[in-house]
């Protein structure tokens, strides 16, 4: 009888690559959660990427695919793409009776050194994890400042930013690690993407792991053994440096969490040398899709590009 009560409109999630860009909406219904609106768009070959011909390429992109009425409202949250964000893993610095700036700026020096950018001009978050280590997250403000105006010249307001690991941890625990059994169980979550391959390996919504490989769907999509061994010896050294920084962190499984965007026999064949049992998490076929007609740019059977991003982040 009150089921319209349980209805709720999520923001817009933006994935904004160099190759593409990608926007979600969700929503619930009172039974689970629906797809409400989609939309992707390729940059043009001729355009390079974070140009200014880009960048307008970019806000009159979004433009265009928030003011057809798919879309309800302005507000979205969006990630830093993963090849602009450093990632590192630290033992928790010793400060005695630390506040948060005493922590940051212990954080800082013993990471100033490995940071591809100067410290000045870089913004810097830390998550907390398992056995006294530390997941760092950087990025310099020039970049979030650039992505932030396209944003603003394209009519959108900012919800929330974040970091695409915790994007992709709760596109899992949403979806794929529901069960009772997932709340302890460390997983290691792939999403794969043109360029690269995002990696995390967490237990439930706890980070433990994050690492972005630039091999992905472009080189993959080959088949070639000589490829796909790469990638699983990077994945390889993924499992070595978790097992060296957490003692009780054993991988229990992979998720695939790219839907059909990389070939099944790939994935299997990836989880085979692993030898971690697997499957693949499809975000389009864990939504209700109410009418495909008003939905362009999806095709459920033959979906040769990961939505994981762009879900996760509507639903933050």
């Amino acid at each position: 009888m009150f089921e319209f009560l349980k209805n709720h409109t999520y923001p817009i999630g933006v994935d904004i690559e160099d190759d593409a860009i990608k926007l979600v909406q969700l929503g619930t219904n009172g039974n689970g959660v629906v797809l409400i609106a989609a939309g992707s768009e390729k940059c043009p070959e001729d355009i390079p990427p974070g140009s200014a011909v880009w960048q307008r390429w970019a806000i009159e992109m979004l433009r265009r695919q928030t003011m057809n009425g798919k879309f309800a409202g302005k507000y979205v949250t969006a990630a830093i793409p993963a090849g602009e964000v450093f990632i590192e893993h630290i033992k928790m610095p010793k400060v005695k009776d630390s506040n948060d700036s005493q922590m940051e700026e212990a954080v800082i020096s013993k990471i100033k050194q490995r940071l591809p950018f100067e410290v000045e001009k870089s913004i810097i978050k830390y998550i907390a994890a398992e056995d006294d280590n530390m997941v760092v997250i950087a990025t310099e403000r020039k970049k979030i400042d650039r992505y932030l105006a396209i944003y603003e010249k394209a009519n959108l307001q900012i919800q929330s930013m974040s970091v695409w690991p915790t994007v992709l941890i709760n596109i899992y625990v949403k979806f794929f690690g529901r069960r009772k059994s997932d709340l302890d169980a460390v997983v290691m979550l792939l999403d794969t993407e043109p360029a690269c391959t995002n990696v995390v390996i967490c237990r439930h919504r706890s980070l433990l792991f994050a690492r972005s490989i630039p091999l992905g769907t472009s080189q993959l999509a080959t088949g070639t053994n000589e490829v796909i061994m790469r990638l699983v010896l990077e994945l390889t050294a993924c499992k070595r440096q978790l097992s060296s920084m957490y003692k009780n962190a054993q991988i229990e499984r992979t998720i695939f969490i790219s839907g059909q965007a990389l070939d099944k026999d790939i994935c299997m064949a990836i989880a085979k040398q692993l030898e971690l049992p697997a499957h693949i998490g499809d975000c389009l076929a864990a939504v209700e899709i109410s009418d495909l007609q008003k939905i362009a740019g999806i095709n459920r059977r033959d979906c040769r590009f990961s939505w994981a991003t762009a879900f996760g982040l509507s639903l933050l």
